[in-house]
């Protein structure tokens, strides 16, 4: 299962809830994968604290984080500068 970018908005209790109970049930079941700009150790600024904990519990449980850098490659050879 691959879930796109996490923290893009902010989500309120019951969106909140639901990517919880997906993880939950996919958590040893099957691959997940994450993206995300925001670090797991700040996901607690974009859902509400009641959930994070055992969400972020489940997903970095097995992880492997992989954490890159430079310029968008969405960006890249479409002639726009990314913002700084």
């Amino acid at each position: 299962m691959v879930i796109d970018d996490i923290g893009l908005l902010p989500v309120g209790e019951d969106a909140a809830e639901a990517l919880y109970r997906i993880i939950d049930a996919a958590y040893e079941r099957c691959s997940i994968a994450v993206t995300s700009n925001i670090h797991p150790s700040g996901f607690d600024t974009i859902t509400p604290k009641t959930l994070t904990g055992a969400r972020t519990d489940r997903l970095m449980h097995h992880a492997r984080l992989v954490t890159t850098t430079g310029d968008s490659h969405r960006l890249a050879g479409k002639g726009v500068v990314p913002l700084h």
